[in-house]
């Protein structure tokens, strides 16, 4: 056996973290005279660190709504009618009569159903 080799086995890549100058001052000051390699080790294993949380679920009452918006997304003909009448205009050929109006009308409450119900679903605010 060469005497410059050893049996211990191979040590994994170091592992690299980018960090900019007021983060890099801030983990410094943190750390106190402790190294930083051990400072980061000492934080990230204590049993106080941070756990990985799972992505939270919406609470029922906005799955419910979601769900409603999609159900009247599948049932609607909003865009299908908002196709066709994008292709008259560029085709150039759009008649607005009674029945385009109350579609567009129509169309345009939907819409704006959707987006009322969406921003309260997802807690935002209007």
């Amino acid at each position: 056996m060469n005497p410059l080799q050893t049996n211990n086995p191979p040590r994994p890549a170091p592992f690299s973290l980018r960090l900019n100058e007021q983060e890099r001052e801030r983990l410094e000051a943190a750390a106190g005279g402790m190294p930083l390699a051990s400072y980061i080790k000492s934080v990230v294993f204590a049993d106080e660190a941070p756990k990985y949380r799972s992505r939270r679920k919406p609470p029922v009452a906005e799955q419910q709504l979601l769900a409603e918006i999609l159900a009247r997304l599948g049932a609607s003909r909003t865009a299908n009618n908002l196709n066709q009448i994008a292709k008259g205009i560029n085709q150039g050929a759009l008649f607005v009569d009674e029945t385009l109006e109350a579609d567009l009308n129509q169309a345009i409450i939907e819409v704006a159903w959707m987006r009322t119900t969406l921003i309260e679903a997802l807690g935002l605010k209007q």
